[in-house]
């Protein structure tokens, strides 16, 4: 959200800058143009009085009512000088303190000069640079609402998008962004990147749930179909007569058999129908019932016992794949300690992956194949009935070694009846 409002602010800024930018751009431009056609009257005028003055000057006649002289003090040094390389000029200047344009011109050696005000010219001019400046005011203000108003729908839409992906990465595949569309009678047609991108995160969720879909439903289909022979393979074993041969082919239809058995309680997780039993549960005595029954050492440690409401059965099944998980992928000593309502499971083998520890269990996922390390379908399941039991189960590595893995329990009330 921060980086999406961000986003917003970054459109607006960029938008009014170039906007100032332009009206700068086009406020000293107008200006130029402007400045340079008035001043140029007003130098148009002083050089033809200075035409005029020179021609009665040479044939001494009266200069009427224009302001002439020569030599006179005011008049600026660079047109004085220009006089005396005998060329005639005009210029700004000042005379009486007042602004003027001057004009001069070479009469005997000396410098005949002309004056007309120039103050009106300058009012001009400076409400003229008024008038562009508060123009550019108003349009930077206009186009900044304008911006913020089109960054703020922009971002809402991205915000609305973002939120809908980080529900489909956290498993809700029917989450759609489905902005409304802008077909339909008196509206314009056109092409909306934003749109684009909600359509194509669309596309993806709908693809991914069927495909997931289409995963469970082969998980399911394949686990019913292998029930059956499987069921009829291992009566036909136990007929055979007894010696390794039949212990071999027992050991191998029992472990496919405890697979297709996985594979079932996993589509049944995944179908989203399991419901939990609760009842009132003490779970160190739990703890040390399931360990007793797993038959496999580990210590068990009770620094405060505690009384949940969750489902017995459910909560046996993942406390027994923690264990057997610990010790197929771990080392021992394998340590469960119970501190209120949070179990901790810990081995001293290698640790878990990074790659479960950032992502969580994934059905037939393995870890490093040369190391011969991994895991399957029992943290699958485990996480799958916790998710049904709302309890949090997290996995880590102890910082001396050895893969750390949490349940926190909820703690609360058994609902009411009916």
């Amino acid at each position: 959200m921060r980086a999406l409002s961000s986003l917003r602010w970054k459109i607006a800024l960029t938008t009014t800058l170039v906007c100032c930018t332009v009206a700068a751009a086009l406020g000293v431009l107008v200006h130029n143009v402007v400045a340079r056609q008035v001043v140029g009257e007003v130098r148009k005028d002083v050089e033809r009085d200075l035409d005029h003055a020179l021609g009665h000057y040479e044939y001494g006649t009266s200069h009427g009512d224009v302001n002439v002289a020569l030599d006179p003090p005011g008049l600026p040094r660079p047109l004085r000088e220009l006089v005396a390389r005998g060329r005639t000029g005009s210029m700004v200047g000042t005379q009486d303190g007042k602004p003027v344009m001057w004009a001069a011109g070479p009469a005997d050696q000396k410098a005949l000069a002309v004056w007309i005000p120039y103050a009106n010219t300058r009012h001009r001019l400076r409400d003229l640079d008024t008038a562009i400046l508060v123009s550019s005011v108003v349009a930077a203000g206009v186009v900044a609402l304008a911006g913020v108003f089109l960054a703020d729908r922009i971002s809402r839409r991205l915000t609305t998008a973002a939120a809908v992906a980080r529900r489909i990465s956290a498993g809700d595949l029917d989450a759609r962004v489905a902005f409304p569309a802008d077909t339909g009678p008196g509206t314009r047609r056109y092409h909306d990147e934003v749109r684009d991108v909600a359509q194509a995160l669309d596309s993806m969720a709908a693809s991914l749930q069927e495909r997931l879909e289409a995963e469970k439903r082969f998980t399911a289909d394949v686990a019913h179909e292998l029930r059956t022979p499987l069921t009829g393979s291992l009566a036909a074993a136990s007929l055979l007569p007894e010696g390794r041969p039949k212990e071999m082919i027992n050991d191998r239809l029992k472990a496919l058999h405890l697979l297709t058995e996985d594979l079932l309680e996993v589509s049944r997780l995944d179908s989203g129908v399991e419901r939990a039993d609760l009842a009132r549960v003490e779970l160190g005595r739990a703890v040390e019932r399931v360990v007793a029954g797993t038959r496999l050492p580990a210590e068990v440690r009770i620094v405060r016992d505690a009384v949940v409401f969750t489902d017995r059965r459910r909560l046996d099944r993942i406390l027994a794949n923690l264990l057997v998980n610990a010790h197929k992928h771990g080392r021992p000593p394998v340590e469960v300690t119970v501190e209120g309502p949070v179990v901790v499971i810990r081995d001293h083998g290698s640790g878990y992956p990074a790659e479960l520890i950032e992502q969580g269990p994934k059905r037939f996922r393995t870890g490093d194949p040369g190391r011969g390390r991994g895991h399957g379908l029992g943290l699958t399941i485990a996480a799958g009935q916790a998710a049904v039991l709302e309890i949090e189960l997290g996995f880590a590595n102890a910082p001396d070694g050895g893969a750390l893995t949490t349940l926190r329990l909820p703690v609360g009330r058994l609902p009411e009846p009916g």
